[in-house]
């Protein structure tokens, strides 16, 4: 296996990979990348371990035989020269918070994703944090330039105007009035629904299981993720009255494209991005909730590469808790096999969906609620995985 060319291979994906190495690690090809933070930074990326993931090695993968796909990695952070630890109230109150977010140790070094394990939902959080307790605002392009704690610890202490530390809850973060309106499409989404179902039911022999399991009260769905269809598979599935009252969240990267952008403009979706705009993205995601209608998450937040499950993400698990509304859980199986990642046209394989019955946040934290729904659908997949195979 020539480990150099996977090197080359991988860099040519994405121009924010200033070095790699490919090392053998029991018998398959395992990365150490070191991340381009200058390029990182011009472009505004703060989930920089996505943009490596999905952007680089996981489309090296896609290409690739299967003992030369790439197993595992490590993202090597941006070395600096480390200062004391300041001894402030700032730095105190800073570090304090940050502890609330992660389990692991605080130096003046850490980088808040890759070194902390920060992601989008504690950026908000923290983003909030610091414009309460010190009245300093903070965005998501300034914080592509500030994400260790001694440089966000610089950038808070030359703008602070107060201190006094403060916190909101999620629903007090949710609940702010925003500019954005839902722009309901009944009209539109029947037509989808008369459309795909047919097709679908004859292309790939749709069954739908579990159609009793889907309540008539707002509740969000939270289907597994295999492929492009996915969506298109729910929207042709949910009864009328209850798709007329339901929201698709999508990423903006791929729904907001020339190609696609009139399909979610008129089939009630809101588009996100993991890098930009993120209180008031998830402000707009809550609306639906607010307003009494359903939302269609994909904990996954991406398509499997391999058909197996990715890891669930909490920010489904978090407006479920807020707003105290129950998760239907969906099992998508066989779309994998019928338009994998990385083809354009789907095969006419067998698709089954099963909706399994709501679960509730009662008692649990986002892990935990998160763990549940993610558990129900393995168990689900174990126990009728005849079509995958």
């Amino acid at each position: 296996m020539d480990l150099h060319k996977i090197e080359e291979k991988v860099r040519s994906y994405t121009k924010f990979i200033k070095e790699i190495e490919i090392i053998d690690h029991d018998g398959y090809p395992f990365a150490l990348v070191y991340p381009d933070f200058d390029a990182l930074r011009e472009a505004k990326i703060i989930n920089i371990e996505e943009e490596i993931k999905w952007y680089a090695i996981e489309l090296y993968n896609m290409e690739s035989d299967e003992a030369k796909k790439i197993r595992g990695y490590k993202i090597l952070t941006d070395k600096i020269d480390e200062m004391a630890e300041p001894d402030d109230d700032v730095y105190a109150i800073l570090k304090s918070y940050v502890a609330t977010l992660t389990k692991c140790e605080i130096l003046p070094s850490s980088h808040l994703e890759l070194d902390l394990g920060l992601d989008s939902l504690n950026y908000v959080e923290l983003f909030v944090f610091i414009q309460e307790s010190f009245g300093v605002k903070i965005d998501e392009t300034i914080f592509s330039n500030i994400m260790n704690m001694q440089d966000l610890y610089l950038y808070v202490k030359a703008h602070t105007l107060y201190i006094r530390p403060s916190m909101l809850t999620w629903e007090e973060i949710l609940s702010k009035e925003i500019d954005e309106k839902l722009v309901y499409s009944p009209f539109i989404m029947t037509i989808y629904k008369t459309v795909l179902y047919p097709f679908f039911k004859l292309y790939f022999r749709l069954e739908v299981v579990g159609e009793e399991n889907i309540p008539t009260y707002p509740c969000i769905i939270a289907p597994s993720h295999q492929s492009m269809l996915d969506g298109f598979l729910i929207e042709s599935i949910l009864p009328y009255k209850i798709l007329k009252k339901s929201f698709f969240l999508a990423y903006k990267q791929v729904f907001g494209t020339p190609l696609l952008s009139p399909l979610s403009k008129h089939g009630q979706t809101i588009l996100i991005d993991a890098n930009e705009n993120l209180k008031h993205t998830m402000q707009h995601c809550a609306l639906p909730l607010r307003e009494g209608n359903n939302l269609v998450i994909f904990p996954e937040g991406a398509r499997t590469r391999d058909g197996e499950l990715l890891e669930f993400r909490p920010f489904f698990a978090m407006l479920s808790k807020t707003f105290n509304i129950p998760i239907v859980p969906v099992v998508i199986d066989g779309s994998f096999n019928a338009l994998r990642a990385g083809r354009l046209f789907p095969r006419p394989k067998k698709i089954r969906v099963t909706f399994l019955k709501p679960l509730r946040s009662d008692g649990l934290d986002f892990d935990q609620l998160t763990q549940k729904v993610k558990d129900a659908i393995e168990s689900e997949l174990k126990l009728n995985h005849s079509v995958r195979r």
